[in-house]
């Protein structure tokens, strides 16, 4: 037990380090400086809950920190939504350096700090999701045993983990100050619809009481909007 726990350790440690130097790279060297404040704001408000959400895992729910940190998609057409939206992510940093250094656009600072607080906001819902339901992990899956979740953020909307990761997607390119940004962020709504209707097409099929939840619950993602 105390190697396993020592392997989760190791394991959460090297992401989330990896994790951090490459959105810094992704950053600061677009930017051409390390005084991009902005991005230093993104990367405290990121990594420091992040570090805190992990040690709490690891501390009452290693099994569910085991499940966040497994990121190997089983379906087909999910490896696909993976490596776009990682695609995404890799543009939206760059060309939000890219903004900084040559000024393309300008965002007040009050924006920035708003910003802020909404992904701040955003990992405390996530964080709630994740309290709600012991079921929840990076791929699509249904887990043995596992029972359909339905109080809480889950009467609400059916996938309340999307609804955070918007905020805190969206968020991101206003916290670093650049509109382009925000512009190849917003292609994550197309990509999480495509990961969301494969995602309840499995669950449909393989989740006893998730067609009724459906019909119960029915928004997605936004209460009457989506």
């Amino acid at each position: 037990m105390k190697k396993i726990r020592q392997g989760l350790i190791g394991q959460a440690l090297s992401k989330y380090i990896i994790g951090a130097a490459m959105v810094g790279l992704m950053l600061f060297l677009p930017a051409g400086t390390f005084h991009y404040w902005n991005a230093w704001v993104l990367m405290a408000a990121l990594f420091i809950p992040m570090l805190a959400a992990g040690i709490v895992m690891l501390a009452y729910s290693p099994d569910l920190l085991r499940k966040r940190l497994n990121s190997n998609e089983k379906e087909g057409e999910q490896k696909t939504v993976v490596a776009l939206s990682g695609l995404m992510f890799v543009a939206a940093f760059i060309i939000a350096g890219l903004d900084f250094r040559y000024g393309w656009t300008s965002i007040p600072s009050w924006a920035v700090w708003t910003a802020t607080g909404v992904l701040v906001m955003s990992y405390l819902m996530y964080a709630e999701v994740m309290r709600e339901n012991a079921y929840l992990s990076r791929t699509i899956e249904v887990h043995e045993g596992q029972k359909v979740v339905d109080n809480g953020l889950y009467g609400i909307v059916r996938h309340p983990m999307y609804s955070a990761t918007i905020l805190l997607f969206l968020s991101m390119p206003i916290v670093l100050g650049s509109l382009p940004s925000f512009a190849v962020m917003l292609i994550y709504i197309p990509i999480i619809n495509a990961r969301i209707k494969n995602e309840e097409k499995v669950l449909a099929e393989g989740l006893e009481g998730y067609g009724e939840y459906m019909r119960k619950v029915r928004w997605k993602v936004i209460p009457f909007i989506w």
